[in-house]
């Protein structure tokens, strides 16, 4: 049997129940699941909605009851194949009598793994890697964190065309345009964290919010975290009660990531000032950098990001464009480039000169 129009539709469907608004985006993937009759027709929909709740599966042959029974489900992760809060969802479907399963994308974790195959060994038909690039995306922080053991790590900025973050006066306001600053709220929404350091934190007092295009709060807040050893005033905006905050009482990059992956955040959103960019940089720690560059010149001010201990054009740290889009018009008009960084393409002509920086201040 090959995938039908049905099964296609409802994998799409089952894509955008995974999404719906509000469900975590960590530690658990977000994962949806349709049955479907032998005719195409829909029995039950169902999604996971965090940890501890009931899986996607579960959720659908639930409200499906005994009219699951001969039903092909359509689920976008493979069924997992372990006992963790909840049962096995391969098991879930052959006692509810399931006929076909068609899963979206592999379940890349060792633990959970193996639920095609506990499937067909049972004689249930199963096909897998139908919109599995789609699914893949949905999932794609927590599919890092399965293969990395830390967050994924997106740093966003503005800047000029010379590359400067704010003019020497220290004014930036107008360094990206509305256009971009509403991109960026949407970009936040997407993440579990914010990260900044004591020093941005102190200095421009962001109340990193998500807000939509009323300039109100969003329901879904992701984590400010603080990133630093400072003492910080208790009246900074980052610490108020409109969204979780937390203190990361390190300079280390990688502390801080292994601090918020054990605390089940699975995307950060660096948003501080040149120097903790620097810091991520040399660490090899930002996985994505998502830039909107304005077409103004501005020859001097502070630079974007800060020493990062490259002292020859050999040494440069190359960054792969995926995507470029132009927001905005006119003298608002802003130029958003997203890139992937390309660590092994470095080439160290003096090796050690990268580990020999040392951050000058607190972060």
């Amino acid at each position: 049997m090959t995938d039908s129009t049905a099964e296609r539709a409802a994998m799409q469907r089952a894509l955008a129940l995974a999404a719906t608004a509000g469900v975590p985006l960590g530690p658990n993937p977000r994962v949806g699941c349709v049955l479907l009759t032998p005719d195409g027709d829909v029995v039950a929909e169902g999604f996971h909605r965090g940890a501890g709740t009931p899986h996607a599966e579960a959720d659908a042959l639930a409200r499906a009851g005994t009219a699951a029974r001969g039903t092909t489900a359509v689920v976008t992760l493979e069924p997992c194949n372990h006992t963790g809060r909840t049962g096995p969802c391969a098991q879930a479907l052959l006692a509810a009598g399931v006929a076909r399963v068609v899963f979206a994308q592999a379940d890349p974790t060792p633990v959970a793994a193996g639920g095609a195959d506990t499937l067909r060994a049972a004689g249930v038909d199963v096909k897998g890697g139908l919109l599995a690039e789609e699914s893949a995306h949905l999932n794609r922080a927590w599919t890092f964190g399965v293969a990395h053991d830390r967050p994924l790590v997106t740093w966003k900025f503005a800047t000029t065309l010379d590359g400067r973050s704010a003019a020497a006066d220290g004014t930036s306001r107008w360094v990206s345009g509305p256009a971009s600053r509403l991109d960026t709220h949407r970009l936040r929404g997407e993440c579990d964290t914010m990260l900044v350091g004591t020093s941005t934190a102190v200095i421009d007092d962001p109340q990193l919010t998500v807000r939509g295009a009323d300039d109100q709060p969003l329901a879904h807040q992701p984590l400010r975290a603080v990133m630093g050893l400072r003492d910080l005033p208790a009246d900074l905006r980052v610490l108020d009660d409109s969204a979780p905050s937390l203190r990361l009482l390190t300079r280390d990059p990688a502390a801080a990531l292994a601090e918020l992956f054990a605390l089940g955040r699975r995307h950060v959103f660096l948003e501080g000032g040149p120097r903790l960019a620097a810091a991520f940089l040399r660490a090899g720690l930002v996985d994505e950098v998502v830039t909107y560059v304005a077409p103004m010149l501005l020859g001097a001010g502070r630079s974007s990001v800060a020493d990062l201990g490259i002292t020859t054009i050999a040494g440069a740290l190359h960054l792969e464009p995926t995507d470029v889009t132009v927001l905005g018009s006119g003298a608002e008009t802003n130029v958003r480039l997203t890139m992937t960084p390309r660590y092994d393409a470095v080439v160290t002509a003096h090796p050690g000169d990268a580990a020999r920086v040392a951050l000058r201040e607190d972060h």
